[in-house]
C-alpha cells in the first residue's frame, strides 16, 4: 500500500486559460476485514487523483499499485495534467513493475482509475481515466453518475444483455477483469473529459467499496456529508460494516469555486469521450 498526498480543505489553482479553480479533497484506505495485506494505493495531490488496486499475489500486487501511483504522483504540484502525461506515467509504471520484487513469471498488475485537472480546447476539464474495475463517480445537484465503464467479464455480459446490472454484482466471475496495467502488456486506458463545475463532487474508488455499497448507498453518504473527509470516512466505514471483503480505498474531490476570465466563452461544456 502506498499513500501519496494528504487531504486539503482548500486548494486554489490558476489554469492556463485563466480560470481559477478552488478544490478540496480527502482520501482514505483500509485493508478490510478479510485480507491480510492492503494492495490498494492512491495519489491525492492536485492536479492528479487516482486509485490503484493491485493483483498478482500480495507482494506483486502491492508493488504494482505503488508503481502506478508513484509515477502519476510525479506530476503532483503542476498546474494541470493531460492524457499524454497519464499515458507516459502508466507506461513507465509497467517498466517499473518488470523490475519489481515479488513479480512472478506471469507478471504483476493493477487496476487504476482517476481524474486529472486539465483542459480540453481551452476549457477547464477533469480528464477521467480507467483501466480495470475501479471507478470514478460524479455527483452534481444530488444526481450520482458512474463516469467510468468497468473492464470486466460481468460488464461485457451486461452490455450483451445476458445479465442485469443487479445480477452482475453477485455473479461468480465478478472479480475477473479484462484489462489491467501490467502483466507485461501496454496499458490502454479509457478517457473521458468532464466539465469542471462549481459544486460538483468526484468519487474515485477501488472495487472494495462498490462490492459492499450500491449506487444508492454511495449517493447517500456523498449527499449526507458536505465535507470530503467525513464523506470518505463514512464510505469506508460503511463498506467495512457491510462485510469489508476486500481492501477499500476512496478519494473524494470537491469543486468549491470556479472563476472564469472575462474573455472566456460561455455555454460550452467539456463533457466528452476521448479517443
Amino acid at each position: 500500500m502506498t499513500q501519496i498526498g494528504n487531504g486539503n480543505a482548500r486548494h486554489r489553482v490558476m489554469l492556463p486559460d485563466g480560470t481559477e479553480v478552488t478544490i478540496a479533497w480527502a482520501a482514505m484506505t483500509d485493508t478490510g476485514l478479510r485480507r491480510e495485506v492492503n494492495e490498494d494505493s492512491f495519489v491525492a495531490q492536485a492536479p492528479i487523483f487516482a486509485v490503484a488496486d493491485g493483483m498478482g499475489g500480495h507482494a506483486a500486487g502491492d508493488f504494482a499499485s505503488a508503481a502506478v501511483v508513484t509515477r502519476l504522483a510525479e506530476h503532483g504540484g503542476k498546474v494541470a495534467m493531460g492524457t499524454p502525461e497519464i499515458d507516459a506515467a502508466l507506461r513507465l509504471a509497467v517498466q517499473d513493475m518488470g523490475r519489481g520484487a515479488g513479480v512472478t513469471d506471469e507478471g504483476s498488475g493493477t487496476t487504476v482509475t482517476g481524474a486529472a485537472l486539465g483542459s480540453i480546447s481551452d476549457e477547464p476539464a477533469w480528464i477521467v481515466f480507467n483501466i480495470g474495475d475501479s471507478r470514478v463517480y460524479r455527483l452534481v445537484d444530488g444526481f450520482l453518475e458512474q463516469l467510468t465503464v468497468d473492464h470486466s467479464i460481468v460488464q461485457e455480459l451486461v452490455d450483451a444483455g445476458q445479465i442485469t446490472r443487479e445480477e452482475a454484482d453477485t455473479h461468480p466471475h465478478s472479480n475477473v477483469i479484462t484489462r489491467a496495467v501490467g502483466f507485461h502488456e501496454a496499458p490502454i486506458p479509457d478517457y473521458r473529459a468532464i466539465a469542471v463545475e462549481e459544486g460538483m463532487r468526484l468519487l474515485i474508488c477501488s472495487d472494495g467499496l462498490t462490492k459492499e455499497l450500491t449506487a444508492y448507498g454511495i449517493r447517500h453518504f456523498l449527499v449526507a456529508n458536505p465535507k470530503p473527509e467525513k464523506a470518505a470516512r463514512q464510505l469506508v466505514e460503511a463498506a467495512l460494516g457491510n462485510g469489508g471483503r476486500d481492501n477499500v480505498t476512496v478519494v473524494v474531490v470537491d469543486v468549491l469555486k470556479v472563476v472564469r476570465p472575462e474573455h472566456a466563452r460561455h455555454g460550452r461544456r467539456a463533457d466528452s469521450d476521448l479517443d
